[in-house]
C-alpha cells in the first residue's frame, strides 16, 4: 500500500480530495438544514411521539454548533490538503527526472483536454492558481466568510455586539453561493472510466514510465483524464428549497398588520407591549420574533410570549439589555402621537409547550427568564376559572431568581391573583412558589428581618417570603421526590447555562432507576 501511494500519489490525492469533498458537503447539508432554529413544525409532527424523542429537538442549537465546528475542521483539512496538492503539482510540473508524477504533469502537451495537473507552466505559482482560478478565488472568499462567521459567533461578541454577530452570520448567503460555484471549473480531475478499463494504473503505471516508442502493449496507450463533476449543488439544493420556502412564509407572516393595543412601563426598565394580529394563534411558552423598522429594518429579536392563549391579545416583556432593546424602550417612552410600527413573525415552539404533559412541573426562571412561565401561570389561572377538567397537571413548583428587588415588581400582580384564585377554588396547594433574591444590601436584609413576622413579604408584598441567596437544589429536588414518589416531573428552565448544568445534574441524581418511581426530565429554553 505504501509503495502504491508513493508511485501513484496523483491518484491518491484525487481520491482523498473526492472523499473530503463529499464529507464536507454532507456536513454542509446538516448545517444548512438546521440553520432554521424555529422547529415549531417538527415539534408539531412529533407531538404524538415519545417524550424522549421530542426532547431531542430542544438540543437544536447545540447540534447547530457541533455541525459548525465540524465544518470549520473540515474546511481547514480541505484547504490544507489543496495547498499541499498544489505544491506537489508545482514540483511535478518542474520535475525533469522522468518520474510518473513528471510524466503525468506533461500530459497537457500531448492532448490539451486530457491533462491531470492544473499547473501547466514552470512560471505558474500556487498563489496564482489560488487567486486567479474560479475554484481558488471562491475558496478564498468562502473561507474568509467562514472565519468571520465563526469568530463573530463567540459568546462575547453575541452578548456585547449582537449586531456584528447578526450581520456577519448572514454571510452564509455568500458562503453557499461560493460553494455551488467552487467546483464548476473542474480543477480536481481524475482518470475517465473508459480509460481506467483500458489503462488501469495498478498494472500500467510501469509502462507509462518506461514506455518505448514501438510499444504495442495495451498499457502503452496514454491515460485520459477529465474533470470530476461538481456535486455540491446536490447537497445544497434540498435545504436551499426548504430555507427559501420558510423565508417566504416568514416574510408573508411578518407583513401582516400588528396593532399595539397597550404599552406598560414596569420597574427595572421592563417594557410590556400588548398586541393584536389577525389570525394569531399561540400556545403557552412560545416565542415570537419582533422587528421595529424605526430602529432597524433587518434586525429581528426573539421574545417569549407572556400572555396566555385564552387572552384576546398577545404580549411580550422587553428588558433593557443592549442597544436595540434600549432604543425600542426609549422609542415607546417618547409617547409620540403615532405608535411605532411593529412587525411580528411567529409564534414558534419551545420546550415549555410540554409543561401540561407532566403531572408535576418545576418551573425555574432567572431574571427576565420568567417570561415563559408568566404565560403558563396565566393559562392555569384561566383554566381554573373555566373549570377545565382536561388539565393533567396536579402540582406546580415555581422558582424565580432575581438579582434586584425591582425585577419582582411587574410579576407581583399575577402571583397575587393566582394566590387568591387558588384559595377561592380550594386548590391553595396547587402552586408552590419560591422567590430568591441573589443580590441585596444590608438595609434590605435588615428590613426583612425586622418585618419577618408580618403576614406579607416586605420585598414583594406576597404571602410567601423572599429567600435571600441561591436555592439549594439538592434539598429542593429531594423534597419534590419525597412528595411525589411515583410521578414523572418536568423541570423547565429559562436561564443561564451554569444554572442549566446544576439542574440537569440534579435531575440525573434524583431520578430513580426504577421506572415505577420518580423521574425528572430536564427541559431548557433555547433561542
Amino acid at each position: 500500500m505504501g509503495n502504491w501511494l508513493v508511485n501513484h500519489w496523483f491518484s491518491a490525492a484525487v481520491l482523498v480530495t473526492w472523499l473530503g469533498i463529499n464529507v464536507f458537503l454532507f456536513t454542509y447539508y446538516f448545517l444548512f438544514f438546521d440553520q432554521d432554529e424555529r422547529y415549531f413544525y417538527t415539534r408539531a409532527i412529533l407531538g404524538c411521539c415519545r417524550r424522549t424523542l421530542r426532547k431531542q429537538l430542544d438540543h437544536n442549537l447545540t447540534f447547530h454548533k457541533l455541525v459548525a465546528y465540524a465544518l470549520a475542521l473540515f474546511t481547514a483539512v480541505h484547504t490544507i490538503a489543496h495547498l499541499f496538492n498544489l505544491e506537489r503539482y508545482n514540483d511535478s510540473q518542474q520535475a525533469t527526472d522522468g518520474s510518473l508524477a513528471a510524466i503525468l504533469s506533461k500530459m497537457h502537451l500531448k492532448n490539451s483536454n486530457k491533462w491531470l495537473n492544473p499547473i501547466h507552466s514552470n512560471q505558474t505559482t500556487v498563489e496564482y492558481v489560488a487567486f486567479t482560478t474560479i475554484p481558488g478565488l471562491t475558496g478564498v472568499i468562502i473561507t474568509l466568510a467562514l472565519i468571520l462567521m465563526v469568530t463573530s459567533s463567540t459568546e462575547f461578541i453575541r452578548r456585547n455586539y449582537f449586531e456584528v454577530f447578526w450581520y456577519t452570520h448572514h454571510l452564509f448567503i455568500v458562503y453557499f453561493a461560493g460553494l455551488v460555484i467552487h467546483g464548476i471549473a473542474g480543477l480536481v480531475r481524475g482518470q475517465t472510466e473508459d480509460s481506467m478499463e483500458e489503462v488501469h494504473p495498478r498494472r500500467c503505471a510501469e509502462y507509462l514510465v518506461q514506455k518505448h516508442e514501438e510499444c504495442r502493449h495495451v498499457c502503452c496507450k496514454n491515460p485520459e483524464f477529465s474533470s470530476i463533476p461538481a456535486e455540491s449543488w446536490k447537497w445544497v439544493l434540498a435545504p436551499v428549497i426548504l430555507y427559501a420556502f420558510e423565508r417566504i412564509l416568514r416574510v408573508w407572516r411578518a407583513r401582516q398588520k400588528v396593532v399595539v393595543t397597550k404599552v406598560i412601563m414596569h420597574p427595572a426598565r421592563v417594557l410590556e407591549l400588548q398586541m393584536q394580529k389577525k389570525g394569531f394563534r399561540m400556545e403557552v411558552g412560545q416565542y415570537i420574533f419582533v422587528n421595529c423598522p424605526a430602529i432597524s429594518l433587518l434586525e429581528w429579536h426573539p421574545f417569549t410570549l407572556t400572555s396566555a392563549p385564552e387572552e384576546d391579545f398577545f404580549s411580550i416583556h422587553i428588558r433593557a439589555a443592549g442597544d436595540w432593546t434600549e432604543r425600542i424602550i426609549d422609542t415607546f417612552q417618547q409617547q409620540k402621537p403615532e405608535m411605532p410600527r411593529i412587525e411580528v413573525d411567529g409564534p414558534f415552539g419551545t420546550a415549555s409547550e410540554d409543561v401540561f404533559q407532566y403531572e408535576v412541573a418545576m418551573l425555574v426562571g432567572a431574571g427576565i427568564g420568567v417570561t415563559p412561565f408568566a404565560s403558563i401561570l396565566k393559562s392555569i389561572w384561566y383554566k381554573f376559572q373555566q373549570a377545565d377538567q382536561t388539565l393533567k397537571t396536579k402540582k406546580i413548583y415555581f422558582y424565580w431568581l432575581c438579582r434586584d428587588t425591582g425585577a419582582f415588581a411587574w410579576f407581583n400582580d399575577l402571583l397575587a391573583s393566582l394566590e387568591q384564585k387558588m384559595v377561592e377554588s380550594g386548590k391553595a396547594d396547587f402552586l408552590t412558589y419560591r422567590l430568591f433574591l441573589t443580590g441585596w444590601d444590608t438595609s434590605i436584609a435588615n428590613n426583612a428581618a425586622l418585618h419577618y413576622d408580618t403576614a406579607t413579604d416586605t420585598v414583594t408584598g406576597l404571602r410567601h417570603k423572599t429567600i435571600f441567596g441561591r436555592p439549594m437544589w439538592n434539598a429542593e429536588f429531594s423534597a419534590v421526590a419525597t412528595a411525589h414518589p411515583r410521578s414523572v416531573v418536568g423541570v423547565f428552565l429559562c436561564g443561564p447555562g451554569a444554572l442549566a448544568k446544576d439542574l440537569q445534574r440534579s435531575c440525573h441524581q434524583h431520578s430513580s432507576l426504577d421506572p415505577r418511581k420518580v423521574k425528572f426530565y430536564f427541559n431548557k429554553e433555547n433561542f
